[in-house]
């Protein structure tokens, strides 16, 4: 039955892009036709090369060898894109041994939402992710690669690089990870500390010293966030190497993946990405986002990436696909572990092996490794001073952090749609008690954040309620990410209370035990009808049946006038700069993309 409807959901997908994706593909072939490096003119290539050893310049100007761009989001500001710093290098070292070229075409940004929560520069974080794409535009505008390599990990990066990678679909690419920091502190010592501090239990010395055993060293932080979930999703798609995703940084393995990239990429014939990424790619991303509970985020992106390719995808079909994807991990906030014990117990391999064998995961797809999945059912080995693959595990090491199929955490994924008068929202239950699921109390309406923390500190929000935040979407504010919520309202949850969260805003990839309603669509500066609700309205967000509703006359709720959104000259934090991406932003269903024109 679920295979059945597996290919349902892949048809309807096919059906609603078939113009779209021939449009691409018709673009992206024409393209990679018409200007190659050989037809260039001497000043361009003099241009190109100028910077380029001589003794690789002999070789390079007789167009006989490829010359592959390196693009990355290094800095050594944050920790999951220090230990970038020297791959270029380590790559050109790689192509060169095998007559090919690496040149560094260009980096792109990369913040951190875990270091703007709640500040203004917040409010770049959703539009970031399309300053990379333009990046990678910029970085390959110059016509003189035949393949890419992209290095990048956290929230909005490999997003951004994926989808300026598919504006560029001739190429064929790799995706290089650099893997997450080694283990500090159990997520729950983090999440117990972060409460006692929301308690006034403790000092903020205690809660920084807790944070700083947490996120300790270089690599990606180790819950099961938006980053993690990147490189998950990634390895679904068949862009990495398979299970390169969660191997250590500066490790003699993690190392030799990266030499191995670069050789890959020489020694065999891969695909461009444009053609490479059909719809069953994306499809299989969505189910690995369901299996291993990945974050909701990713309902945006993923939509986005889709666009980028062509591709029509929308949130009816996550729900449709969480409906019959079996959750296999239990990976925090989602369980105690992180992605180190998760990949311990059998990672990746074991889950798309489990897919597999159950007909879940469509195996008749690309990759960079050829044709089919199965190449990433394997584990890399460094034996000798190479590496080699062999079968994952056949059995959880872990059964509280990975289960087989038959033996899930629970029969869907987690991730649903709610629907009704208010609008459509995205909510994660994965992590979210039963008796939760289900919450019906008056509306309490915050203007922002800051006020929802001033009268959680006062005291006033000792009662059942639901908090209602709107004009926090992609128009209004950039939609940033309310994770400062999350304490206090798990506070009130423990005290016995019933609170929900409804947004139009995000939640970010660490979304927790309440129940939240979030992208609400369409936002209230799109006429959303969560501009009309008002402080004593009563709402029931059902997550069982999937509504979300407010229970008023309908006469009076549709006479009802959306309260006033009060806008103003944006200014701090580089906020002014991106007026025009707010302006001209999709809806969060459409993958609030704010280039216009195409993907509008």
């Amino acid at each position: 039955m679920a295979l059945k409807k597996l290919e349902q959901i892949t048809q309807k997908v096919k059906e609603r892009s078939q113009k779209t994706r021939e449009s691409y593909l018709e673009r992206i072939l024409s393209h990679g036709g018409k200007i190659q490096r050989k037809d260039l003119g001497c000043a361009n290539l003099a241009h190109a090369y100028a910077s380029i050893p001589d003794h690789i310049k002999e070789r390079i100007k007789e167009n006989k060898d490829s010359n592959f761009a390196i693009i990355s989001a290094y800095n050594d500001m944050l920790s999951a894109h220090q230990p970038f710093k020297n791959y270029p290098d380590i790559i050109k070292k790689e192509l060169f041994k095998n007559h090919a070229f690496g040149q560094f075409a260009g980096g792109t940004p990369a913040m951190c939402d875990g270091i703007t929560q709640g500040y203004e520069g917040m409010e770049l974080s959703l539009f970031s992710r399309d300053v990379i794409a333009m990046s990678v535009a910029i970085a390959l505008s110059h016509n003189v690669f035949d393949g890419a390599f992209y290095l990048g990990v956290c929230d909005k990066i490999v997003p951004g690089l994926l989808i300026g990678a598919l504006s560029f679909g001739h190429l064929p690419s790799i995706f290089v990870p650099s893997g997450p920091m080694t283990s500090g502190i159990s997520n729950d010592e983090k999440s117990k500390t972060r409460q006692l501090f929301a308690e006034g239990k403790i000092s903020r010395d205690k809660l920084l010293e807790s944070e700083m055993k947490s996120y300790h060293d270089i690599g990606t932080c180790t819950f099961y966030g938006t980053a993690n979930s990147n490189q998950m999703m990634i390895e679904f798609m068949g862009l990495h190497l398979p299970n390169s995703a969660f191997i250590n940084p500066n490790t003699p393995l993690r190392e030799a993946l990266v030499k191995e990239a670069a050789t890959h990429m020489t020694q065999n014939e891969i695909k461009p990405i444009g053609e490479l990424i059909s719809e069953k790619n994306i499809i299989n991303a969505m189910i690995g986002l369901m299996a291993t509970g990945g974050s909701t985020n990713h309902t945006i992106h993923l939509v986005a990436i889709a666009r980028a390719a062509g591709i029509i995808i929308n949130w009816d079909d996550f729900d449709a696909i969480s409906s019959i994807i079996p959750l296999l991990a239990r990976v925090y906030p989602n369980g105690k572990a992180d992605v180190n014990q998760f990949e311990a117990a059998g990672g990746l391999a074991f889950i798309i092996n489990e897919l597999l064998q159950e007909g879940l995961l469509h195996d008749d797809v690309e990759t960079i490794m050829g044709q089919g999945m199965q190449a990433y059912t394997k584990n890399p080995f460094l034996i000798d001073g190479k590496i080699v693959y062999k079968d994952g595990v056949k059995a959880s090491k872990e059964e509280n952090i990975l289960r087989s199929i038959n033996n899930a955490f629970s029969k869907d994924g987690g991730v649903k749609i709610l629907k009704g008068n208010i609008g459509r929202a995205v909510i994660k239950i994965s992590a979210v008690k039963e008796e939760h699921q289900v919450i019906k109390a008056p509306a309490i309406v915050f203007h922002s954040q800051q006020e929802f923390l001033t009268r959680f500190q006062n005291k006033e929000l000792q009662k059942d309620f639901i908090a209602v935040l709107p004009y926090q979407g992609p128009r209004a504010s950039g939609m940033p990410e309310l994770h400062k919520l999350t304490p206090p309202l798990g506070i009130l949850q423990d005290q016995g209370f019933k609170v929900a969260l409804v947004t139009d805003g995000r939640m970010s990839g660490a979304s927790g035990k309440v129940p939240a309603a979030i992208h609400m669509s369409p936002e209230a500066l799109l006429d959303g009808n969560i501009a009309k609700i008002k402080d004593g309205d009563m709402l029931l967000l059902d997550a069982k049946n999937g509504t979300l509703e407010i229970l008023i006359d309908e006469t009076e709720w549709k006479q009802r006038k959306a309260s006033e959104f009060k806008t103003k000259e944006v200014f701090g934090c580089g906020r002014e700069l991106f007026a025009g991406f707010r302006t001209q932003s999709s809806s969060a269903e459409t993958g609030a993309m704010s280039f216009g024109g195409y993907f509008k």
